[in-house]
């Protein structure tokens, strides 16, 4: 939204100056991206009083004028525009000026007299189209004074940045509005310079088609078109805009065309009510008629585009043909000319989503359409058609022929809003009464009704964005200052709902990733062909992303290859995030959460003790595996199972209490020849879903704890008060038991005060005989209340021992 300060202050004299302008709305209302002067190129002219003008002999169209430019003497001036008179003044544009088109002003000869700069038109200066005639000023400034400092040309700009949710901040009257609130200073209703407004006729409702002027208007469905004002004006006279209307235009990137266009772009950026005028002699049968296109129908729209218009675009017609596409754009074949004498005035309210869908199938966006596209409400149209009307009769003259008509059915009453002060207090942490509550809504527009400390607020129809009283809660916030706000933590009550059991589990194995060094990624979920069972999507962004990924791994291979490739190979990524797999036919595809971790290159970062660290490995990657799964299912029994086919990726398969969860694999990436030397890539995935977040829940029939209904809420576990013992065993195991079964086996045990269990080493070689391997646990005691002493730490290392020569035939190492 381009807004210009001079066009704000005539809604209200804020005495701020342009970068407080900024400082003001960004805080408060939207942020100003940029401020802009605007017309720096006007700097050199000057304003000019003719002393006396008379033909060149020499020439049938060329005038010599004796020009006061503030100098010690007039000037000698040769133009050719048939208005230059004595005594009135114009802008002059001195030798050495280089003109808004990039030609410089020279001293030259012309039929034997001497030019000493120029008169200059408003196409010259680019404020109009006109150039049949020096632009007349009507200014009290002497001559010699600055163009920019006696006309309303040297502005300034702000570009604002208004989010979707407010459209009532995409006219100078809305942002008018919250300057006026947060200054206190009144706001107003702007005047047309040099112009007395006339009144206007009361439209006339019609809930079906309505007729103004012998004009019948119709629209075909009341949902594409909720409000559709028209009026027709007879009698005016298109020409070039008046000098403060062009400048108003170009201060916020228009370019001015004639009076009663500009009327409507004033209207537009003004008021915020996008309008259009059709030249009602070229409307066929009198008939305005708000309709869908019919299959193929073409228009001409007035950018000279012949546009071929989908069935589904809703149109602006006469009794033939489409004459412009509603809300986006006018057709050329009905546009307003200099031989337009009668309009047929549009103001109305479209649907978002006509406009929306007819501006990308045209591939075309306009201001227009982009107000459009975030809703103008069907209020606007019966509460700015007669402010149009009077700047039209202003600028061209013209009478209205009838009483203009309004088709569509009252709006509905304005949304009404509970407010207690005492949610602003809960949720803001400031205490504000409910006359501060009114204090702050007022301003803005909202008429508030106090019932004791609570409010009744009647939402104004511009503010589409509140629906709700936490909307008048962050409303409140807004108006009140963020930057007043306290930022200290205060106490509160521990809700009694229950997070998602997810929630809590992708907690836990966040923290677990982050404290491992890992870096969390959020890739698309979408991946070339993956196999039969991939699903496919309907509409893919590109054909190289044409599926949904079935697994996490897939994607971090993605980014693992793009790291590569910008010679970057030590890498820990992590994501959590869907996947998904083929349904029944006809069905939704099957979504589940998971979390993947991809590791490569270095295990740690160098240092000087070891410059060149070891690279990850299998077992590193079997390490994580066991992490990610001990986080995800805290207090179950977790076993990585080897794969049982050769020659597959997958190097174990991860089991929680039985059940296949995930499993941990060797990642192949696609990488260029040149770097497929770089260290092998390891990744290990784990689902999330059937996870609880609650101690002490009871295992469902696979084994894994949910989170019991009707739960009164999160249970909490002390943090513990006791150090832990830990003990070292070594077994000499044969080839043919898997470690994992060691593991598996002092669980089955039921040490209740076992609290971990960590493979620290393994060797094979002399001494220990072929077909066997020594490997070493470390196990992790811990007692809720006391300190465990060395016997009964023994004791118990002692019991698992027996146990594993009960179950395996295992001993301990003796050498």
């Amino acid at each position: 939204m381009n807004a210009s300060v001079e066009w704000l202050s005539a809604f209200v004299e804020s005495g701020l100056s342009p970068e407080e302008l900024r400082d003001l709305l960004t805080a408060r209302v939207a942020t100003v991206d940029a401020v802009e002067p605007v017309r720096v190129d006007l700097t050199p002219i000057i304003v000019a009083r003719v002393v006396s003008a008379e033909r060149l002999p020499e020439s049938d169209h060329l005038w010599v004028a004796k020009v006061d430019a503030g100098g010690p003497e007039p000037l000698d001036v040769v133009c050719g525009a048939p208005n230059v008179a004595a005594g009135l003044k114009y802008p002059f544009a001195p030798v050495g000026t280089v003109m808004p088109s990039g030609v410089a002003i020279e001293r030259r000869k012309i039929r034997g007299r001497v030019s000493n700069g120029m008169l200059c038109s408003s196409r010259e200066l680019g404020l109009g189209d006109d150039h049949e005639g020096i632009l007349a000023l009507d200014t009290d400034a002497a001559p010699g004074t600055p163009l920019l400092a006696a006309l309303s040309v040297g502005d300034t700009r702000l570009v604002v940045d208004v989010l979707p949710n407010r459209p009532d901040l995409l006219s100078h009257r809305g942002l008018a509005r919250e300057i006026a609130a947060a200054t206190g200073r009144p706001s107003r209703e702007e005047t047309i310079p040099g112009a007395t407004v006339q009144s206007v006729q009361p439209a006339r409702r019609a809930d079906g088609p309505g007729e103004t002027a012998g004009v019948r208007v119709t629209v075909e469905d009341a949902e594409d078109a909720p409000a559709y004002a028209g009026v027709v004006i007879r009698g005016l006279r298109v020409g070039p805009s008046p000098a403060w209307l062009a400048a108003r235009l170009t201060a916020v990137g228009v370019r001015p065309i004639s009076n009663v266009v500009d009327a409507t772009n004033y209207m537009l950026h003004g008021y915020g009510q996008p309008m259009h005028a059709f030249d009602l002699d070229r409307l066929a049968g009198n008939e305005v008629r708000v309709r869908r296109a019919r299959a193929g129908e073409h228009l001409r729209t007035l950018d000279g585009v012949d546009r071929v218009l989908q069935k589904e675009t809703l149109v602006i017609a006469d009794a033939e043909r489409a004459q412009g596409i509603a809300g986006v754009i006018g057709g050329a074949d009905s546009a307003v000319n200099d031989s337009t004498t009668s309009i047929f005035l549009e103001i109305a309210s479209f649907n978002p989503r006509r406009v929306r869908g007819a501006r990308q199938a045209l591939g075309i966006s306009t201001d227009a359409s982009y107000r459009f596209e975030r809703t103008v409400p069907a209020t606007s149209p019966a509460a700015t058609y007669e402010r149009a009307v009077q700047l039209i009769l202003a600028l061209a003259g013209g009478a209205v022929a009838d009483a203009p008509v309004l088709v569509g059915a009252p709006p509905p009453l304005p949304l009404e809003v509970a407010l207690r002060a005492s949610r602003v207090a809960t949720a803001l942490g400031v205490s504000l009464s409910a006359d501060d509550c009114i204090n702050l809504l007022t301003p803005v527009g909202f008429a508030c009704v106090r019932h004791a400390d609570d409010l009744v607020v009647t939402v104004p129809s511009f503010r589409v964005d509140v629906l709700r009283e936490i909307d008048l809660v962050e409303e409140i916030a807004r108006l009140y200052g963020y930057d007043r706000i306290p930022d200290v933590l205060r106490p509160f009550r521990v809700g009694t709902v229950p997070d998602d059991p997810l929630v809590a589990v992708e907690r836990r194995v966040r923290a677990v990733l982050v404290g491992l060094g890992c870096m969390e990624v959020r890739p698309m979920p979408f991946v070339r062909d993956a196999g039969s069972t991939a699903v496919r999507v309907v509409n893919p962004l590109a054909e190289d992303a044409a599926f949904l990924r079935p697994d996490l791994l897939t994607t971090l291979a993605r980014s693992a290859e793009f790291n590569v490739r910008h010679m970057e190979g030590n890498l820990r990524l992590f994501e959590v995030g869907t996947v998904f797999r083929e349904s029944q036919p006809g069905e939704s595809p099957i979504e589940e959460i998971r979390v993947g971790a991809l590791v490569m290159g270095a295990r740690r970062p160098p240092h000087f003790t070891e410059p060149q660290p070891p690279p990850w490995d299998e077992w590193d990657a079997r390490w994580l595996g066991e992490a990610l799964a001990a986080a995800a299912f805290p207090g179950s029994a977790v076993v990585l199972d080897p794969a049982q086919q050769d020659g597959e990726a997958t190097l174990w398969r991860v089991l929680v209490n039985g059940q296949d969860v995930g499993r941990v694999a060797r990642i192949a990436l696609d990488l260029p020849v040149a770097q497929r030397s770089a260290a092998p890539a390891f990744g290990a995935e784990i689902t999330l879903q059937q996870v609880a977040n609650e101690v002490g829940a009871e295992p469902n029939a696979a084994g894994i704890a949910e989170t019991s209904a009707g739960a009164a809420g999160p249970r909490y576990r002390a943090v513990p008060s006791q150090p832990a013992s830990w003990v070292d065993i070594t077994l000499m195991l044969p080839d043919s038991i898997p470690a994992f079964a060691v593991e598996r086996s002092l669980l089955a045990a039921g040490d209740p005060l076992l609290e971990r269990i960590e493979l620290t080493s393994e060797y094979m070689g002399p001494p220990v005989p072929a077909g066997h391997r020594s490997l070493t646990w470390r196990l992790t005691f811990r007692h809720p209340e006391r300190t465990l002493v060395e016997k009964q730490v023994e004791a118990r290392r002692d019991k698992l021992l027996q146990a594993l020569e009960a179950t395996l035939g295992v001993r301990p190492r003796t050498s």
